[in-house]
């Protein structure tokens, strides 16, 4: 079994990887889901993916009917109650791309920003950032989260048509620090 593993792993590296290849395509509508420590699975919303030339045009529709409106911070936030603590859906504020390719899905991460509060604190703190970082498996994309710094888009970027959250912007959080644990498009 080690030995047959070893083999795809080596022929994804030399023939390139591709979500196509394993049975799952960047096309059509995809539903969007997190799930909490309980391992319970909510359906947030979903993505419509486009073929667009060489890139991969995206959409995304949250499910506000699961979500709770909270008024944070002088703001109103779309948010999901877990056990200790609420999660906020966080709209990236700039225009950008939407666009992805096959192996980099910086945009659609950028578009699914999460704050995390305590429900006994008042407000939102925005160093409280959620950035589901995403991979490719057979089934879909898995995001696990990272942490950061939603201040830093409190002013345009410089550059519109780059992702100003780059590797070194955000820090892998320790698995089961948040209540939703990770999400999935499938």
């Amino acid at each position: 079994m080690k030995k047959m593993w070893l083999t795809i792993l080596c022929m994804c590296a030399i023939f390139g990887y591709s979500d196509q290849s394993l049975g799952w395509e960047l096309s059509g509508q995809k539903e969007i889901y997190l799930h909490n420590k309980l391992g319970e699975k909510i359906a947030v919303g979903y993505v419509e993916f486009k073929p667009v030339n060489q890139d991969i045009s995206f959409d995304i529709h949250w499910n506000h009917a699961k979500m709770k409106d909270y008024f944070l911070s002088m703001r109103e936030f779309k948010c999901l109650d877990g056990r200790d603590e609420i999660q906020c859906q966080v709209p990236y504020p700039y225009q950008s791309p939407k666009t992805i390719t096959a192996t980099n899905y910086a945009w659609l991460e950028h578009h699914m920003l999460f704050l995390f509060k305590a429900p006994k604190n008042f407000g939102a703190n925005l160093w409280n950032g959620i950035y589901y970082e995403l991979k490719a498996t057979p089934t879909g994309l898995v995001g696990t989260p990272h942490a950061v710094d939603l201040v830093a888009i409190g002013a345009p970027p410089e550059k519109l048509d780059v992702p100003p959250y780059g590797k070194n912007e955000r820090t892998p959080m320790p698995e089961g620090a948040r209540w939703f644990t990770q999400m999935t498009i499938e």
